[in-house]
C-alpha cells in the first residue's frame, strides 16, 4: 500500500493500532503530547491522570497483549511495570520510530479526499497531509468537572491532579464520587488526612480481586454465562465474600450488577468498618468551607475531591465528523463513523474484561478494513452498505447499561469481540491477529 496514515496517540489503544498497521503493511505516522510511549500510565507525562498508588484493576492475564505477555509476578501490576511493559512491547516490534513525541496534534481536517494534520512539536508548528486519520488518544484524560450551588473556599480539585497521598496530609478531606479512583484515593487518605468523607449518590457493587484465592476475573474464563444467570451467580457470591455494602453507609444499587463499571477495591469497606471514613449523602450546596449534603447533614472541610470520571475529548477534530450525538460519537463498533471519510476511532470502549488484547483486535479490523480497500474493494463496499443500512451489531450482551454519559461506550466484552472478530473475517483480509486466545 502507498498511502500513509496518522495515529494520534502513544498510549495503550495508539501502541495497538501501530503494531496492527505495521502488520498488516501499512504506512503510518504516530503523534504523542508525551515525551514517550505509555498514554496515561506514565506519571510522569504531563497530561497523566496517573497516581502513585495506581495499579490494574483487571489482572494481568486478562489484560496483557496475547502476543508480548508481561514479564512480571503481579497479578495486578503498578504504573511502574507498565509504563516498563509498553516501553517494551514498543522496542520488541519497533514502533517508537514511527511516533514523533511531545507534539500535540492542534488540528485534524479533511481537505480534498485526504486529511491534513496540523501538529506542534519540539520544532515548532507543522502541516502534514495524511490519506486517513485514527484518533486513539484515549478517554481518561479530560476530566469531567460538574457544577455545585454555592462556592466552596477551600481548595478544589479533581482526582486527576492528585499524584501521591502526602497531598492530603493533615486535611479533612471529601471525596465526590466512588468509582475506581475515588475508592483508591479514599484508601490512601485515611493513612494521611485528618478526616475522610465520601459523597455517593448512587449503590456500588464491591468486587474483591481475589476469589478462591486466584485473581476474581480469571474465574469462568472462555465459557461465559447467559446473562441473568451471571447476575444471579455473581451477585450472591459477593453477598459472601463482601457483605451488603449497605450495611457500611452506601445506598443500594438501583441497578443490576453489570450494568455500570463495578468497583475492584474492598479495602475501602474495610476502612468503613473500621471507622476510617464515612460515606455521606449526595452534595446540596457549598457554604465557604461548610459543605451540605442532601440528606441534611453538613460539615467542614479542607479539601474537596472530584472523582467524578472523565469525559470524551477529541479536540482536534470537528464533532460533525465523528458522527458526534449526545455524551459520545455514534460509530459502528465504536470504531468507524458512518460516513467513512477516512476517519477512524480507535480504544473509545470500555468493558470489563476487554483489556489490551480486545483493543488489538480493534485495531486489526481497522487494518483489515484498511487493506480491503486496495486489495478487496467489494468487501469493503459491503461493509460500508451494512454500516450505512442494515440494524448495527448489539453490543450490550443484553446487559441495560445504566444511562450515564461515561456508560455511553461500554459493551460487553464477550458480544463486543465476537462482532468485531465477523467483521474482521467478513473483509476476507488476512489481519494479523496479534496471538488471539
Amino acid at each position: 500500500m502507498s498511502r500513509t496514515y496518522a495515529v494520534i496517540g502513544a498510549g495503550p489503544s495508539g501502541l495497538a493500532v501501530a503494531r496492527a498497521l505495521q502488520a498488516a503493511g501499512i504506512a503510518f505516522r504516530g503523534f504523542e503530547a508525551g515525551p514517550g510511549v505509555g498514554g496515561l500510565w506514565d506519571i510522569e507525562n504531563p497530561r497523566s491522570t496517573m497516581y502513585d498508588s495506581a495499579h490494574l484493576i483487571s489482572s494481568r492475564t486478562t489484560t496483557e497483549f496475547a502476543e508480548f505477555p508481561m514479564q512480571v509476578d503481579a497479578d495486578y501490576p503498578g504504573h511502574r511495570a507498565l509504563k516498563q511493559y509498553f516501553c517494551d512491547y514498543a522496542a520488541r516490534f519497533g514502533l517508537a520510530e514511527h511516533f514523533a513525541f511531545s507534539t500535540t496534534v492542534v488540528r485534524a481536517t479533511r481537505e480534498h479526499g485526504r486529511w491534513r494534520v496540523d501538529s506542534h512539536g519540539p520544532d515548532g508548528p507543522r502541516s502534514e497531509v495524511y490519506d486517513g486519520v485514527i484518533a486513539a488518544n484515549g478517554t481518561l484524560a479530560t476530566p469531567n468537572v460538574p457544577s455545585f450551588a454555592g462556592e466552596f473556599t477551600g481548595e478544589i480539585r479533581h482526582t486527576a491532579t492528585y499524584k501521591h497521598a502526602g497531598e492530603l496530609a493533615g486535611k479533612r478531606v471529601l471525596i465526590i464520587g466512588a468509582g475506581n479512583s475515588g475508592c483508591d484515593i479514599a484508601v490512601d487518605a485515611v493513612h494521611h488526612a485528618a478526616s475522610v468523607d465520601m459523597s455517593v449518590r448512587r449503590g456500588y457493587y464491591f468486587v474483591p480481586r481475589y476469589l478462591f484465592g486466584k485473581p476474581a476475573d480469571t474465574l469462568n474464563q472462555g465459557r461465559p454465562l447467559p446473562r441473568r444467570i451471571k447476575q444471579a451467580v455473581d451477585t450472591r457470591v459477593l453477598r459472601l465474600f463482601t457483605g451488603d455494602p449497605a450495611r457500611f453507609g452506601f445506598p443500594e444499587p438501583d441497578y443490576r450488577i453489570y450494568e455500570s463499571h463495578p468497583i475492584v477495591n474492598t479495602q475501602v469497606l474495610q476502612h468503613l468498618g473500621q471507622g476510617d471514613l464515612r460515606v455521606r449523602a449526595d452534595i446540596d450546596r457549598f457554604d465557604g468551607s461548610c459543605v451540605h449534603f442532601t440528606d441534611g447533614s453538613s460539615d467542614e472541610y479542607d479539601l474537596v475531591l472530584l472523582a467524578t470520571g472523565y469525559r470524551l475529548d477529541y479536540p482536534f477534530l470537528d464533532p460533525a465528523d465523528l458522527n458526534w450525538s449526545d455524551h459520545a460519537p455514534e460509530l459502528y463498533l465504536n470504531i468507524f463513523p458512518p460516513a467513512f471519510a477516512g476517519l477512524y476511532v480507535m480504544g473509545m470502549v470500555e468493558a470489563s474484561g476487554l483489556g489490551w488484547q480486545g483493543r488489538y483486535e480493534q485495531a486489526a479490523l481497522i487494518a483489515a478494513y484498511l487493506r480491503a480497500e486496495t486489495d478487496a474493494p467489494e468487501r469493503a463496499a459491503a461493509l460500508r452498505r451494512r454500516v450505512r443500512h442494515e440494524p448495527w451489531p448489539d453490543t450490550t450482551g443484553g446487559y441495560r447499561y445504566l444511562g450515564l454519559a461515561r456508560m455511553a461506550y461500554y459493551v460487553n466484552k464477550d458480544a463486543y469481540r465476537a462482532a468485531v472478530r465477523t467483521a474482521t473475517e467478513d473483509l476476507g483480509v488476512q489481519a494479523a491477529t496479534g496471538g488471539v486466545r
